[in-house]
């Protein structure tokens, strides 16, 4: 058992696996049980369940710096998304980042909408060309940075709508994205809850155009009151792009959400990107601000596995993440496999 930031984590020493999987604190682990136990006996109620999904949309807030009201559940990035997507007009212009997560790129891009992709570096030069710039924080394939200053600096005049993509950067990346649109994450990853649940928090200017067209009774202005014929009557602010959730995943979501939205977001940060940097710094890799690394030994892969490590192939490359539950012996352990 590893403790570190207040929790107890079961996970062995050599996991480096978070930007694919996060490994969720005792507690979490706890309280999702807890709730089987209960489904297992009949004890489950689905009025209930309203309260660990709204305290999960009230942490996603938090951590984000939007209202809570802004904020719309979900199960995944690309199904928040698509509404998103289908509110511009066929062929609107769309910037996206070489090598994006296609959960970003393509809802757009099946919308019919004319998508550019360039350089990470070059979108903040370009956004004010676009209509829409939609773009991870940190990129799935090497954990590489968008310059977020220089975004919002480049498109705070224009007309331009900014699509952030908070999976991989959301739970480690101390920052304010308030200013963008819309963003999105997933939180299965960083943010330590089940798959199953995400959050969207939209701007008023972007909301306004969104057509709910997956509506149904969780998305109504009461839900309980909604649940049979018309009219329609839609929650006010962006509850109205809810859709149904799936119960044990915020029930996890809600115990790891609110947990993380407390933690001091500065320890958390300096201590994923610093043990990175230890393994930057010894394999000649470029500095980089992000606990994402991506090794592009050609046999890096096979020797993590067999000193076991938990690793993923991404791009050509094998990539490695340190989050709370690591340690300077898991980087040991890491160089020792590459020496």
């Amino acid at each position: 058992m590893i403790t570190a930031f207040g929790a107890s984590f079961d996970v062995e020493p050599g996991y480096l696996n978070t930007a694919s999987v996060g490994v969720p604190p005792r507690h979490v682990v706890d309280t999702v049980r807890g709730w089987v136990d209960d489904w297992a006996r009949g004890g489950v109620s689905a009025v209930v369940m309203d309260g660990p999904v709204d305290a999960s949309r009230r942490a996603f807030a938090r951590l984000t710096g939007a209202a809570d009201d802004a904020v719309a559940i979900g199960a995944s990035v690309s199904g928040l998304l698509g509404p998103v997507a289908a509110a511009f007009p066929p062929g609107t212009r769309v910037l996206t980042a070489e090598r994006e997560f296609t959960s970003v790129s393509w809802p757009f891009a099946a919308c019919g909408h004319a998508v550019d992709e360039a350089p990470l570096e070059d979108l903040p030069a370009r956004a004010a060309e676009y209509d829409v710039v939609a773009v991870s924080v940190a990129q799935s394939a090497d954990g590489a940075l968008v310059d977020l200053e220089a975004l919002r600096a480049a498109t705070a005049a224009g007309d331009t709508v900014v699509v952030l993509d908070g999976t991989q950067s959301v739970g480690w990346l101390p920052a304010d994205l308030s200013w963008a649109d819309a963003v999105v994450a997933g939180g299965y990853k960083w943010l330590l809850a089940p798959r199953g649940a995400s959050w969207l928090a939209c701007s008023g200017r972007l909301l306004d155009r969104v057509t709910p067209s997956a509506a149904g009774w969780y998305a109504g202005d009461d839900r309980w009151q909604r649940t049979y014929g018309l009219p329609l009557a839609l929650a006010d602010g962006a509850r109205r792009l809810d859709a149904s959730p799936a119960w044990a995943s915020f029930v996890g979501a809600a115990a790891a959400l609110d947990w993380h939205a407390w933690l001091d977001r500065a320890a958390v940060h300096d201590h994923g990107v610093g043990l990175a940097g230890r393994v930057r710094k010894t394999l000649d890799l470029p500095p980089s601000a992000s606990p994402i690394v991506s090794i592009p030994q050609p046999d890096a892969g096979d020797r993590l596995a067999a000193a076991g490590i938990r690793c993923a192939p991404r791009a050509g490359a094998t990539r490695i993440a340190f989050h709370l539950h690591n340690t300077d012996a898991d980087v040991d352990r890491l160089l020792d496999a590459l020496a």
